[in-house]
């Protein structure tokens, strides 16, 4: 008879966001992930599978989770702008925090870009998502006469997901909340009606 499970499977999961965020898929080894997710050999295996498909799990939940607040923040204004800036400064706060610095995300990208196929199909479920939901409220701001009548929405929603991308960079390089702010209101200049 299996023994009942010892441990928590969303606490194990998301510890093992946080190892994978802080080192990527080649830098974090399994006994790394063993002692982070406080669990055995075994248990890894049993409830995750291997080393690969828990990083996928792993990298889906976070891209959920990040994406979600995200657009949440986004869409809790009626202000489009304000909107934008909200889940601008929140994606801000968040990475100039913790273990916040360390976005699993950006990893993906830089560590696998398009070579992985199973990597690369959950970082572009999530982009496409993102840049949906940003032209959608940019095609909005622009209509309500709050952005910019020239902006083309695609490349807007381009240019936040990059800002998005960059932010969560330059946290990790070691930029303060305030710089982070900084950033934020140059890219909202350049959205602003003028």
């Amino acid at each position: 008879m299996a023994r009942p499970r010892e441990f928590d499977r969303d606490t194990a999961l998301q510890r093992a966001i946080e190892t994978f965020a802080m080192h990527g898929f080649e830098g974090t080894t399994t006994p790394m992930l063993l002692s982070a997710m406080k669990i055995g050999r075994q248990s890894l295996y049993d409830t995750f599978g291997d080393k690969r498909k828990l990083y996928l799990e792993a990298l889906r939940r976070y891209s959920e989770d990040s994406v979600g607040a995200t657009l949440s923040a986004m869409f809790a204004s009626d202000s489009v702008l304000d909107g934008i800036e909200q889940a601008l400064l929140r994606f801000a706060k968040e990475a100039t925090t913790g273990t916040g610095q360390a976005c699993l995300g950006i990893h993906a990208v830089t560590e696998f870009g398009t070579t992985a196929s199973d990597v690369a199909a959950v970082t572009a479920d999530v982009t496409a998502r993102t840049l949906l939901a940003f032209e959608s409220r940019i095609r909005d701001g622009i209509a309500r006469g709050e952005l910019a009548t020239g902006l083309d929405p695609s490349d807007a929603a381009h240019f936040l997901l990059a800002t998005l991308s960059g932010l969560k960079v330059a946290a990790r390089g070691g930029a303060s909340f305030e710089v982070l702010r900084g950033i934020v209101r140059v890219a909202l200049g350049a959205l602003a009606t003028r």
